[in-house]
């Protein structure tokens, strides 16, 4: 088991945007990575330890593995110093809500066949959102869905998107296509020359990967825009 780094500095220390309850609140809980979440969990760390760096000492014992961290119990966890019975008994009770969670989940995968279809999961991703959320949903060769993915948080007026961080995220699930989606909080669905200078770059670059990019749905409040409807997936 591995000790706490010698270089220690308090959570309350730190930039507010990188502590994560503040992180959560102004970036969304996608921001946030297992050693966050689980440093929420917890609340705090130990005298010589913040509650990240112990979360994150905890996950390198287990491989950075979720499911291999599930299977330690009290006893295990308590072995950790700065870990309590309360500490760890929050931390197995929001990994079986998890496993609950994915159970609950239908077990065959949706199949996206039409823009209406992406535009209402589009809906579930980014609806009543305040702030342009940009993502990409992964299919299989038979577009069912294999995972949605957040790229991208901007404010009002746009979200910053890396192209390296998509076609990385595609690849490491082995998509063989991704639809763009991305909301308007504005509520207006026209896309911006920003959009289409995007999207062509996006497609361009999909085709080098063999990794086709099939759409591009732009959601509004109760109406959506797609890209391909508008024969705007082009190169």
């Amino acid at each position: 088991m591995a000790e706490p780094d010698k270089e220690y500095f308090p959570i309350n220390q730190w930039a507010e945007d990188d502590r994560p309850r503040e992180k959560l609140l102004l970036k969304g809980k996608a921001s946030l990575s297992d050693a966050e979440l689980i440093a929420i969990l917890m609340g705090s760390g130990s005298r010589n330890e913040s509650a990240v760096d112990l979360a994150k000492r905890i996950l390198r014992d287990v491989g950075d593995n979720l499911i291999e961290l599930s299977k330690l119990d009290v006893s295990n966890l308590t072995k950790y110093k700065g870990v309590g019975e309360a500490k760890a008994i929050s931390i197995i009770a929001a990994l079986e809500l998890g496993k609950r969670r994915r159970a609950a989940e239908p077990l065959e995968r949706k199949i996206l066949t039409s823009s209406k279809m992406v535009y209402e999961y589009a809906q579930t991703l980014v609806a009543d959102s305040i702030y342009e959320s940009f993502y990409i949903i992964l299919l299989t060769r038979a577009n069912k869905v294999i995972k949605s993915a957040l790229i991208g948080e901007g404010g009002t007026a746009g979200a910053l998107v890396d192209p390296k961080r998509v076609f990385k995220t595609a690849l490491d699930y082995n998509a063989s296509s991704i639809i763009l989606c991305h909301n308007h909080p504005s509520g207006n669905v026209k896309p911006s020359e920003q959009d289409i200078r995007l999207t062509r770059k996006l497609k361009k670059l999909g085709d080098l990967f063999d990794l086709h990019v099939i759409d591009h749905i732009i959601v509004g409040d109760d109406n959506y825009y797609s890209f391909a409807d508008e024969n705007m997936m082009t190169t």
